[in-house]
């Protein structure tokens, strides 16, 4: 049974399926761009603070990244998986369908990050080395793992309602959520690492108390204006409700957990070199993250127009607003491209601050070769996001996977035996070309779809 629609989420369906796309998207990716940036801050301000420690404690946050990747690949699952859902349901004015699936995607999170964080707290030294730490690392990683695993049901549960305000128009509230935690964590990290003397202990702890503050602040923005309300009572763990996420949330899910694969496979290799090459690379890896988050924020300010004009079966509006979002983030990251290829010395060394000339040396060229590929990926990730938001499951799945695994992982094991740590350098670069072009018939497929379909098109 569908709910009776306020005047307000009248007047939020009319705004999403009436007004210009450009302008739609533009407003959309303000709050989005300003949350992705902020989600990357908190790792690049535990990896600024800890730079300071030295190499072993700056590749141990390195090392620690994968538990976060596979922390975000869990939240952003459900978090896509039912935001996905959602945003089509509002354009079909189906309120209760929406919350129903708002309910079970939070605490589906929630209890998921409970029984990772309870494994990984029963092995953590084994689960230490598994994730890359050599035995001079060990110590600091094992430290820093230990607070991010208690964290990790409430990190995921953020992903999850900050996804759930975005698809739905909100990304306003999940900006302020967001904000306020990260803006806690840089206050928290150098009173926790220098101030109490915690080291890579604090840089954790100040992360979890962050994650756990930008949580609550996001239910209470769930509970505002005409959004979707997450309500226990509305907890609807069945089967079909597990398959529309699933189809919303695979791709995301491959994306991320192969991302924290391949950062493991990078971290046992760069291992076999030495530490300084752990350090170096997960420091190219913030950075491309976080120049990449831009990207992402952007896309995802395209996801919840692009869900309510599918629903709503305004096909000329959802290929408007691709194109649009295409050609935006091409120019913008070539821009960004230059600018990180230019200056590349210099950016690995303001995130760390030790005097470590061949953590220096294999960064900067690592971060100057990403930067060939970088405008390619405009293209990659709004395919993967068009495709995803229309319940493309399969495909979109299939171009999640590339990047992190399909592509990356064969380079990771073959290039390296044969150049060494240049090979470590150009996997993702290669992995990140390769992707690109099997983006290229995947989008193209989809496209032609809507012209065949809508009647609309200009």
């Amino acid at each position: 049974m569908r709910e009776i629609l306020t005047s307000g989420q009248d007047e939020k369906y009319a705004r999403m399926t009436e007004a210009p796309v450009e302008r739609l998207v533009c407003a959309m990716a303000v709050p989005t761009i300003s949350i992705m940036l902020i989600s990357a801050l908190y790792n690049i301000a535990d990896t600024y603070f800890v730079g300071s420690l030295g190499t072993q404690a700056t590749a141990a946050v390195g090392v620690s990244f994968s538990l976060m990747t596979l922390i975000q690949a869990m939240g952003f699952f459900f978090g896509h998986g039912s935001g996905n859902y959602i945003s089509r349901q509002l354009g079909a004015r189906d309120w209760d369908g929406a919350s129903a699936m708002a309910a079970t995607g939070f605490l589906s999170a929630l209890i998921s990050g409970g029984l990772l964080a309870a494994l990984g707290l029963s092995f953590l030294e084994s689960f230490a080395r598994f994730l890359g730490a050599t035995e001079t690392i060990l110590p600091y990683a094992r430290d820093y793992l230990f607070y991010i695993l208690i964290g990790a049901p409430w990190m995921a549960g953020s992903l999850v309602l900050n996804n759930l305000l975005r698809f739905q128009g909100s990304a306003f509230y999940g900006m302020m959520g967001m904000i306020s935690g990260a803006a806690l964590n840089v206050v928290l990290d150098p009173i926790l690492i220098f101030t109490l003397g915690m080291g890579v202990s604090g840089a954790a702890l100040a992360t979890m108390i962050s994650q756990f503050v930008g949580c609550a602040l996001l239910l209470v923005g769930c509970a505002q204006k005409d959004n979707v309300r997450v309500s226990v009572r509305k907890f609807s763990p069945t089967l079909s409700a597990y398959k529309e996420i699933l189809r919303g949330g695979l791709p995301s899910l491959f994306r991320q957990g192969f991302a924290s694969v391949g950062a493991i496979c990078l971290n046992q290799i760069a291992g076999d070199y030495s530490d300084a090459a752990i350090a170096a690379m997960s420091i190219v890896q913030r950075v491309t993250i976080f120049s990449s988050s831009a990207l992402i924020g952007f896309g995802q300010g395209f996801q919840p127009v692009c869900g309510f004009n599918y629903g709503a079966r305004r096909y000329d509006r959802v290929k408007r607003a691709f194109w649009f979002c295409v050609k935006t983030a091409t120019a913008a990251l070539s821009i960004l491209a230059s600018v990180g290829w230019l200056f590349a010395p210099r950016i690995v060394a303001l995130l760390f601050r030790r005097d470590d000339p061949e953590v220096l040396r294999v960064g900067a060229l690592a971060l100057r070769l990403q930067c060939l590929t970088f405008p390619l990926l405009g293209w990659v990730i709004l395919n993967n996001m068009l495709l995803q938001t229309i319940g493309k499951a399969m495909k979109a799945s299939l171009l999640a996977l590339a990047r992190q695994g399909l592509f990356l992982l064969p380079f990771l094991l073959t290039l390296p035996p044969r150049l060494g740590i240049l090979g470590i350098q150009l996997s993702q670069p290669a992995s990140d070309f390769a992707t690109f072009i099997l983006a290229i018939p995947l989008g193209l497929s989809a496209l032609r779809e809507f012209q065949e379909t809508s009647p609309l098109d200009p």
